[in-house]
């Protein structure tokens, strides 16, 4: 086969995350942005999980010429926090050094080397400097550096800001909604018999924090938008707050007649209602997040690594490919690797959907993040890190949850000429009501805010990428994975489903179905069975356990497990195996 046009371009992934994204035509302008530079093969940003990944000809282009285009544009690629373990330092000279060699790196921020941990905390601006550039700069000066953490590490601190971010979103909300409460009862009174109204200072009072303090948010990246030529879903919201914000405070100051009427309620409400769904959109795609959270608690932080024969504790990331490590009974195995010594039953229900135990003996391959039954096993590492089946299980549920569908690409569209139509419509709405009818000027402006607050597209670029987070996340969580978003939009047009085992359609609970005893005493056989599993917690002495309820048992003298075959029990002085014909 001739590969030579694969070859011809040396094709370069990035995948960067962006702060400052507020809307789908924030989304779409991004992607106009780094499309236009030479060398960009596609471009696709996705607004759910706040970042862009870009295909791009190295030589062409590099990943700090693409950081700086978006920055450009008004948002922000936040710098990347890299760990190294650093071997070889003494004193603090030899910090001094690492952390020289470090700062001369370009797109290098900050370094913090730490002699007591024996470790580096470099900040690198995003897509300007690798990890093996900043482990080649710490060897140059002759000391040894590994990376510690990884993509796991990452998702953690994303995750710890996330939270963060929520609880002070949470908390802007409900000052914005007591500062709005008092507007609420006051438009409630007008359809009651205890109508009030607030007087107009109060109203000054209660809505300016409301406007430039909880608003905030609204006014950075409309600003941003405007500098880059374009508009938002934010410009729409802070277009039609301040309109009626500044209406108000013209009236309150000069007022056209003594019961004029104030609309700081609408700008205050608007306000509180978009923060509202704002802080719910967070939180649907923060619980999104959970299958991968939940698969990667499923590893092990650290494994039992045998060195010169000693175990030593070391950091999962810190294992190598060929060393040795040592799993014992119960325990999660912590790196995919190939059986050297031992017997055991291993539970890879994660990996195959198989329910039963696999047995497993030297020489057989093993898969980090299932679970050593009942054998001590010791595992030569062969993948580690972003390398093994689990890391590729959670990449594929990530890239699942990046991708657009087909729909969401013809929305983005949508929304990238959708703010200028609503600023048109809401401008013809003002001009209509004002001089075609006896309205005036006032009612005029609060019709063109409607206008503008209502057509608020925050559904239109957020509903799509969601849903596919949800759906790609709860489908994970049920052992199900979707390779992108493409495949799950065509879903529904599934009409045959080919599995390629029955044991993938088990409840994982097997249950004796029935007792056939050659001598014709079944009951006997099943108090003989039984008795012998009560020193067993494989699944299927589970099964007969439950099976014999209510049965006398017979003391256990002895129990032998034997692992990937069954077991032998002594009972009244008697010899029972139970078990397979192995």
């Amino acid at each position: 086969m001739d590969t030579t046009p694969l070859l011809a371009t040396a094709t370069a992934q990035v995948t960067l995350p962006i702060e400052g994204m507020t809307c789908a035509t924030c989304a779409a302008r991004i992607e106009k942005v780094v499309n236009k530079l030479p060398g960009i093969d596609s471009a696709t940003v996705n607004l759910a999980t706040e970042q862009a990944h870009v295909s791009f000809d190295d030589a062409a282009v590099g990943a700090a010429q693409i950081v700086a285009a978006i920055t450009k544009a008004g948002f922000t690629v936040p710098p990347s926090s890299h760990q190294l373990a650093i071997t070889g330092m003494t004193c603090a000279s030899c910090v001094g050094r690492i952390e020289k060699a470090l700062g001369k790196i370009d797109g290098v921020a900050d370094v913090v080397v730490n002699l007591a941990t024996e470790q580096a905390t470099v900040q690198v601006q995003t897509g300007a400097a690798s990890v093996a550039d900043l482990i080649r700069a710490v060897e140059k000066t002759g000391f040894g550096a590994a990376a510690v953490t990884g993509d796991d590490a990452q998702f953690e601190e994303d995750e710890r800001k996330a939270h963060a971010k929520a609880r002070h979103d949470l908390l802007v909300v409900l000052g914005s909604a007591l500062l709005t409460l008092p507007f609420v009862a006051q438009m409630i009174s007008l359809v009651s018999s205890f109508e009030f109204a607030l007087d107009p200072y109060v109203q000054l009072a209660l809505a300016t924090p409301v406007q430039f303090v909880a608003g905030a948010r609204f006014y950075r990246p409309a600003w941003a938008a405007l500098k880059a030529g374009t508009g938002n879903m934010d410009l729409l919201v802070v277009m039609g707050t301040s309109a009626a914000y500044w209406l108000s405070l013209f009236l309150v100051f000069v007022p056209a007649d003594a019961g004029q009427h104030l609309y700081f309620e609408a700008g205050a409400a608007v306000i509180t209602l978009v923060l509202l769904g704002k802080w719910m959109e967070a939180r649907a795609k923060r619980s999104a997040t959970e299958a991968i959270r939940a698969m990667m608690n499923l590893r092990p932080e650290n494994a039992r690594v045998l060195s010169d024969g000693v175990e030593v504790d070391v950091p999962v990331g810190l294992v190598g490919s060929g060393d040795l490590v040592v799993v014992r009974p119960g325990e999660r195995i912590a790196v995919d690797g190939v059986i050297v010594d031992g017997i055991s039953q291993v539970d890879e229900s994660l990996i195959t959907g198989e329910s039963m135990p696999v047995g497993k003996v030297a020489g057989d391959p093993v898969t980090g993040g299932s679970i050593n039954a009942d054998g001590l096993l010791k595992i030569r590492a062969t993948t580690v890190g972003t390398e093994s089946a689990l890391a590729r299980i959670i990449l594929m549920i990530q890239n699942a949850q990046a991708t657009k569908a087909p729909v969401q690409k013809m929305v983005d569209q949508i929304a990238a000429v959708f703010v200028p139509v609503v600023v048109v419509i809401a401008v013809s709405t003002f001009l209509g009501w004002n001089f075609y009818s006896d309205i005036g000027a006032a009612a005029a402006i609060i019709n063109a805010v409607a206008v503008l607050v209502i057509a608020c597209p925050c559904a239109l670029g957020l509903a799509t990428p969601t849903a596919i987070m949800a759906g790609t996340g709860n489908a994970a969580r049920y052992g199900i994975l979707i390779k992108d978003a493409e495949a799950l939009e065509l879903a529904h047009k599934v009409n045959v489903v080919v599995l390629d085992k029955t044991g993938t359609l088990t409840e994982g609970k097997p249950t004796v179905s029935a007792v056939i005893a050659l001598d014709g005493d079944d009951n006997a056989l099943i108090r003989l069975a039984a008795s012998a599993q009560q020193g067993s917690e494989h699944p299927l002495a589970v099964a007969i356990l439950d099976h014999a309820k209510g049965i006398d048992l017979i003391d256990l003298d002895s129990f032998k497990s034997l692992p990937g075959r069954g077991l032998e029990a002594q009972l009244n002085g008697q010899t029972l195996i139970i078990g397979n014909r192995r």
